[in-house]
């Protein structure tokens, strides 16, 4: 009688099913701890932001999520890919001003921030880094450094008959700040603050002009 041998399964084949077995588990569990925790983190993220907003439009005591349309009309009702707007009102329904998100390139990353725009007195009233990945002890210094942040409680933004800026806001080097729609910048951290000095600049140029053109609709909202 003939016996035929089995081929022995090799190590290397073994490793591979363990390997992918535990690849699968963790993608399920990645799946699984994404889907349970996704509503969560976007309800911390809201509040977060909504702190944010009361922060950069001092004396707000309640909020409206405004969205502008690719026509630049401001509304209540949200439109695919309109851009949402927070303004800020105090106890009276008097409006305090708008907030703002702005974008741009960073030392490290992209920066994203949030501003407050007055649109009477037009000029930045507040100012609050959403995201940041700048280099601790220098690039985050526009987080919590209270000489930088004073640059934002009356940062001139006027704007023309045109809608442009009557001043483009720009960062200057440290102790050479003479204009109120300068910025003061950081020593040790010039890349950063002057990011933040370029993405002001194009943010209020884009949006302040639809703002003040909307201005009776979002005042109106607060009575």
């Amino acid at each position: 009688m003939s016996t035929v041998a089995t081929k022995p399964q090799t190590q290397s084949s073994k490793m591979i099913q363990v390997m992918g077995g535990l690849g699968a588990l963790c993608a399920l569990l990645i799946v699984l701890t994404y889907e349970g925790t996704a509503e969560r983190i976007a309800h911390l993220k809201d509040e977060a932001l909504q702190q944010a907003v009361v922060y950069v439009l001092p004396g707000s005591t309640s909020t409206v999520e405004f969205y502008i349309d690719a026509d630049h009309h401001i509304s209540t009702e949200w439109t695919e890919n309109a851009v949402p707007v927070f303004a800020g009102y105090d106890d009276a329904g008097q409006l305090i001003g708008v907030a703002i998100e702005a974008a741009g390139r960073g030392y490290a990353d992209v920066i994203k921030v949030l501003y407050g725009y007055d649109p009477v007195k037009e000029q930045i009233i507040g100012f609050y880094v959403l995201e940041s990945k700048e280099t601790p002890g220098l690039g985050d210094k526009i987080e919590k450094d209270p000489s930088f942040l004073e640059n934002f409680a009356e940062l001139d933004v006027s704007i023309s008959s045109s809608g442009s800026l009557n001043n483009a806001v720009v960062t200057v080097k440290h102790g050479e700040k003479k204009n109120p729609w300068e910025i003061d910048g950081i020593t040790g951290a010039t890349i950063s603050s002057r990011a933040i000095g370029v993405m002001l600049n194009a943010s209020t140029n884009e949006w302040l002009a639809v703002i003040q053109k909307n201005l009776s609709v979002i005042q109106n909202q607060g009575k």
